[in-house]
């Protein structure tokens, strides 16, 4: 049923969380994980560690790690930019199926605090989304 999901993943626990739902996800559908994590450019960064290139390079290969010990072959990609358009971007390029992601995270609130990532995710996504809390 889903073919390739894609799995936006930041330092939160809620996207901590929501990663063994993807392990059983993937697996019961036998679809291609996708792994994505997006490096925010911003002066004055409330989260620091998500605009370093460095410390999202370190998370992504630590996820896969985390995949790969659960049976599951995952692609990585980091991108930089805007979050949601990032993710949305991303999920039209390599025809995602489904998004799943974590209903916050850390980088999830931007400028605007009444309009979250994952708001704007569903509002702009391509595909169907699946929110964790």
């Amino acid at each position: 049923m889903f073919k390739t999901v894609l799995f936006p993943i930041d330092m939160s626990p809620e996207a901590q969380q929501a990663a063994s739902l993807v392990v059983d996800l993937v697996k019961q559908n036998q679809s291609q994980l996708v792994l994505l994590s997006v490096v925010e450019i911003q002066e004055n960064a409330e989260h620091p560690q998500q605009a370093s290139p460095e410390a999202v390079a370190k998370l992504l290969a630590q996820a896969k790690d985390l995949f790969d010990q659960q049976g599951v072959e995952s692609k990585v990609l980091e991108r930089t930019g805007q979050p949601a358009f990032v993710i949305c971007d991303v999920a039209d390029e390599i025809e995602a199926d489904l998004i799943v992601m974590g209903c916050r995270g850390i980088g999830l609130i931007e400028e605007t605090m009444s309009e979250s990532v994952t708001n704007r995710v569903i509002n702009l996504s391509p595909c169907p989304i699946l929110i964790v809390p």
